[in-house]
């Protein structure tokens, strides 16, 4: 049987409950690694990135919103969609969080079908976009292959219109 890679969830919450509730509702389908603080998230996103981060907004400490500010200012993490869980609401917030580079919002108390269907629809475009990334580069380095073994094509024939001295 073919051995099919999970896609791996980093869960950010404080709360312990919460992070007992979100691995419950995902751990059927997902790898899922959990972090109780901004600190611990952005120290495991460094070291392996996730393929999506759930992330709640107010964490003592570092606030979500400055680890999502991290996260998109790191290469090696800044395609990750981070999704905010939270029970702020307001209209502001929410453009904070976009502005920042966030992928969605899910509000607390939290939805099990919302969260599901989110989390799904996010990780696709990810792929997707992880896919055409791939398949961009292949077709770079096949143009410039091509670019190269048309310019030795061009001096060949000039070499071979040029008059010998």
């Amino acid at each position: 049987m073919e051995s099919v890679e999970r896609p791996v969830l980093l869960l950010v919450d404080d709360t312990p409950v919460n992070l007992l509730l979100l691995t419950k509702m995902l751990d059927k389908d997902y790898t899922i690694n959990a972090a109780r603080n901004g600190q611990e998230a952005l120290d495991s996103a460094f070291k392996a990135p996730p393929d999506l981060i759930l992330l709640d907004v107010m964490m003592p400490g570092m606030d979500g919103f400055e680890v999502c500010r991290r996260l998109k200012d790191n290469p090696a993490t800044t395609h990750i969609p981070v999704i905010f869980i939270t029970a702020k609401n307001a209209v502001e917030d929410e453009e904070r969080g976009f502005a920042l580079g966030a992928a969605d919002f899910i509000h607390k108390p939290i939805s099990p079908p919302i969260v599901a269907a989110r989390v799904k629809t996010h990780l696709k475009i990810k792929f997707m976009q992880d896919f055409l990334l791939y398949e961009n580069s292949l077709l770079h380095k096949d143009v410039k292959q091509q670019s190269m073994e048309l310019e030795h094509i061009r001096e060949f024939i000039q070499s071979i219109q040029s008059p010998s001295r």
